[in-house]
C-alpha cells in the first residue's frame, strides 16, 4: 500500500485567533491517500531494511501472475532480509521517488567454475504496475549491468517466463541470448 499524504493544520486560538503553540495530530486527507504523483526524478538506490514492506508487495503482485511461484508474504519477506543482513550473498537495487519504491532488482551472487569466477543470478526484477512502460525496467537492468561490470563479475544469468514473450524480448534489447542449458529444480517442502 502507497504510503499516506498526511497535511498538517496549524491549530488556531478561537479566542485571538493566533497559532497555537501545541502541536496536533495531522489530518489525513482520503482523496490523497492514493498513490502520491513522481514529485521528484527517481533514482536507484540500494534497498534498506526500512523498504521491505514496499518490497514485498513488488514480489507478491509478481508472484501472483508467475506459473511456478505462490506469492506469501512472509517468505518474500525472509528471502529480502537474508540478501540485505548479508551484502556477500547479493544487492537489491530499487528505484525510488521521496514517497515510493517504483521497482527493483535482486542481484544474488555465487561462483561459477565455468567462468572461473563470480557470477551475478538476477532473481527478480519488478516495477509497480501504475509505472511500467515508462523506461523504469530498463535502468534497473542496465544499473545492475553496470554494477556487475563495475565489480568484475564474469555473467548475469536470469530465468523468464517460457510463455512471456514480451519479457523475453526485453531481456533480448539488453543483450541478454537465450542459452542451451535447461533449468531444473527440487523444491524441499
Amino acid at each position: 500500500m502507497a504510503p499516506l499524504t498526511l497535511v498538517n493544520t496549524p491549530p488556531v486560538s478561537p479566542m485571538t485567533g493566533n497559532l497555537l503553540l501545541a502541536l496536533r495530530p495531522p489530518v489525513i486527507i482520503p482523496a490523497l491517500m492514493q498513490q502520491p504523483a513522481i514529485a521528484t526524478e527517481p533514482r536507484i538506490e540500494p534497498a534498506t531494511i526500512e523498504d521491505l514492506p514496499q518490497m514485498v508487495e513488488l514480489l507478491v503482485a509478481l508472484f501472483s501472475v508467475e506459473e511456478d511461484f505462490q506469492p506469501d508474504r512472509k517468505k518474500q519477506e525472509h528471502g529480502l532480509r537474508l540478501i540485505l543482513e548479508q551484502p556477500s550473498r547479493g544487492r537489491i537495487f530499487v528505484l525510488r521517488t521521496d514517497h515510493q519504491i517504483l521497482g527493483m532488482i535482486n542481484l544474488l551472487f555465487t561462483i561459477s567454475t565455468a567462468e572461473g569466477g563470480f557470477v551475478v543470478v538476477l532473481e527478480d526484477l519488478i516495477i509497480h504496475p501504475q509505472h511500467r512502460r515508462q523506461g523504469y525496467g530498463s535502468r534497473l537492468l542496465d544499473h545492475a549491468v553496470a554494477y556487475a561490470n563495475k565489480k568484475d563479475f564474469k555473467r548475469i544469468t536470469l530465468l523468464t517466463d517460457k510463455i512471456s514473450a514480451e519479457s523475453q524480448a526485453f531481456f533480448q534489447e539488453h543483450g541478454f541470448k537465450f542459452s542451451s542449458m535447461i533449468p531444473m529444480r527440487k523444491v524441499f517442502e
